[in-house]
């Protein structure tokens, strides 16, 4: 990320570089924008070519004042910036020269691909990172995009409309005629094939018009307007051609040799068949020489959960966890029998579309291991909502108790299942399959994240509490559970309870020094699960997970979740029940497996990927948006949570009052 200048000073005369996050990215980047005009050493602020762009290179050339022109960068939001409400941009183009897809001079993108030395290993290194995460993830420029849709059969040529008067077809030296002479060639060029047209979203939005309709649909070329991510469509094609759309830089980030009628920031290094080559641009690059320079050198990233610049990874990670919630909560649900203190976090976290009485028409959601007690199940299990789906607290949740009503972090949806009930399969089971099938280049993510949960000391409640004086002699930690835990009731059969778990510890462990720690949720006076823990040697009575996990040897557990904090601590971990982190050879298992769980055996990191980045949906509080894991782990690590008000506590203790009639936040 090079800004112009150290610092500078860029005057706008339009209302668009009133927006604050625009002034925060420039901000960031050295540039201090300003309303008034230039004086001596300050530039003029002009964004791209827009209406708005002629009045302030007007203001310019009568001060005789540099331009710095400003434009979305290539990842920028979930919709295209017309929808409303507007979503603010992650990135920025800040550029001294020219706007990027304006060929008629050299911008600063074009001389830093054309000079660049691209011999930094780190710079390399981060780049294919980038590239390897930005394909699997699919995302795109506007990440809305649907996956639950199929494409058509793949063996296509795919011609890739743009919006009439897009700035990048004049100033890239193409015209509308260009998309006739285009799609003519397409045709020429593959006889016999069929062909995809591919409709810009904001022509499919009814924002502007294309240069293709229907009645370009003939001859076996196809309409597509459906909001199909780029990554699908191009796994199909055999051939693309583009005028001077992003979606033919996404092309060669997919492996495809895009045909180019126009002249984008992206042609003439060698990487597409350049039917319009400008004669300045000679230089061969290779495909992560190209993005080192456009996506990681040029743009200026920002992370609005970090409030700080960032690398291109995090938007691409950002944008992945919005188009999921995007995804998941936009046909809304319906969850007639949610407890009154989960509903207003929980309109939060699903996107503000969830209704809380019965609704046929949204999908159904409940809490756990519940069964709808207000709705009809059969008439909501139809055609269009084959299943329940089921919801639950992710596995780093809060900074406090589920049962003091602090409300969660992450969330689990799961159409298929849900993790802790081990007898029939779920989407967790299915995530860790497909996880350890992936390449050692697709884990670094889920082992970098591993690393900073336990630098941070993380677990699922995060609670301080101080440790009491352990043994100089190595000890087995028992962790207890909560009596009615839907994990035990459905995941143990002879050791079932915290008594019985510390029995067979015991028994299995005659001279080791044993101690319990009891689940937080049954010190706290909110839940069931106290005993004397007499066959232990120490009761560590309010004391830090994180710290008693790290000076242990090893872990018992029938199905806490603390056996799968330990597992990425690298501690020994003997499961006594069926948790879902048992039964993929990781731990030594005592309980009951399914057969099905033998037919995967994942690495550490692996797992992690799973169950920590594949399985959970994460919200930010303080941006009121999904997050990714990453962003989770910095707030909780640096405690930047909103605490609940006083009437919480209220809540909480009218909850431990209940609590023996019906399970809460857990």
């Amino acid at each position: 990320m090079t800004p112009p200048e150290t610092r500078c000073v860029a005057r706008y005369v339009s209302g668009g570089f009133l927006n604050r996050r625009i002034r925060r990215i420039a901000g960031l980047a050295g540039v201090d924008l300003r309303p008034g005009l230039p004086r001596a050493g300050e530039y003029v602020a002009v964004w791209g070519h827009a209406a708005t762009s002629a009045r302030a290179e007007a203001v310019a050339r009568r001060a005789g004042a540099p331009v710095l022109r400003f434009e979305d960068a290539f990842l920028r939001s979930l919709h295209p910036g017309r929808t409303r409400p507007r979503e603010d941009t992650l990135g920025l183009l800040i550029d001294r020269k020219a706007a990027c897809f304006d060929s008629r001079s050299p911008s600063d993108l074009e001389t830093l691909l054309a000079t660049q030395a691209f011999d930094d290993g780190d710079l390399i290194g981060r780049t294919r990172v980038l590239m390897d995460e930005w394909v699997r993830s699919g995302v795109t420029k506007y990440a809305a995009t649907r996956i639950d849709l199929a494409p058509s059969d793949p063996g296509y040529v795919l011609v890739i409309d743009q919006t009439r008067g897009d700035a990048a077809i004049r100033l890239g030296n193409a015209s509308e005629a260009t998309f006739r002479e285009m799609l003519l060639i397409a045709r020429e060029e593959n006889p016999g094939a069929r062909i995809v047209i591919k409709t810009h979203p904001e022509t499919a939005a009814g924002h502007r018009s294309g240069h293709y309709n229907q009645d370009d649909a003939v001859f076996g070329a196809t309409l597509e307007t459906r909001s199909l991510p780029p990554a699908t469509l191009l796994a199909g094609a055999i051939r693309v051609y583009t005028v001077s759309s992003q979606m033919g830089f996404e092309a060669i980030l997919h492996g495809h040799r895009p045909v180019t009628f126009g002249q984008p920031f992206y042609a003439g290094w060698g990487l597409d068949d350049d039917r319009n080559p400008l004669d300045r641009r000679h230089r061969k690059l290779t495909r992560v020489q190209l993005f080192a320079g456009a996506m990681v050198l040029y743009p200026h990233w920002y992370d609005p959960h970090a409030d700080a610049l960032c690398d291109p990874v995090d938007v691409v990670r950002i944008l992945q966890a919005r188009a999921r919630a995007w995804r998941e909560d936009r046909s809304g649900w319906s969850a007639p029998d949610m407890r009154l203190w989960k509903r207003a976090p929980l309109r939060r976290f699903l996107s503000n579309n969830v209704r809380f009485g019965h609704d046929p028409q949204r999908r159904p959601l409940v809490w756990g291991g519940g069964q709808p007690q207000s709705a009809d199940v059969g008439r909501i299990s139809d055609v269009d909502h084959p299943s329940i789906t089921r919801l639950e607290d992710g596995f780093l949740r809060s900074r406090g108790l589920g049962a003091d009503l602090i409300p969660p972090l992450s969330l689990v949806l799961d159409a298929k299942g849900i993790y802790f009930d081990p007898t029939r399969p779920s989407a967790l089971e299915d995530a860790i399959v497909t996880a350890a099938a992936l390449p050692p280049e697709a884990l670094v993510r889920a082992r970098e994240l591993r690393a900073s949960i336990v630098a941070a000391g993380l677990t699922k409640y995060n609670l301080s509490g101080d440790l009491p004086a352990l043994p100089d002699v190595p000890f087995i930690l028992v962790p207890g559970q909560v009596a009615d835990d839907a994990s035990i009731r459905l995941g143990t059969s002879e050791v079932s309870d915290n008594a019985a778990l510390l029995s067979a510890t015991r028994a299995a462990n005659p001279g080791s020094f044993i101690v319990y720690k009891p689940h937080p949720d049954v010190e706290a006076g909110l839940r069931d699960g106290a005993i004397d823990a007499g066959d232990a040697d120490l009761v560590a009575t309010r004391a830090n997970a994180h710290a008693l996990i790290e000076k242990a040897s090893e872990i018992w557990t029938m199905t806490s979740l603390l056996g799968f904090e330990a597992l990425i601590r690298d501690t020994p971990v003997t499961t006594l029940g069926t948790p879902f982190y048992a039964g993929w050879g990781l731990t030594d298992d005592r309980g009951s497996i399914p057969a099905r769980r033998r037919a995967a055996r994942p690495s550490m990191d692996a797992l992690v990927h799973a169950v920590l980045i594949d399985y959970p949906r994460y919200f930010d509080p303080v941006t009121g948006t999904a997050a990714p894991p990453e962003a989770i782990v910095k707030r909780l690590a640096q405690g930047q949570i909103p605490r609940p008000g006083p009437a919480n506590r209220l809540l909480a203790k009218t909850q431990g009052a209940l609590v023996s009639f019906a399970p809460l936040w857990r």
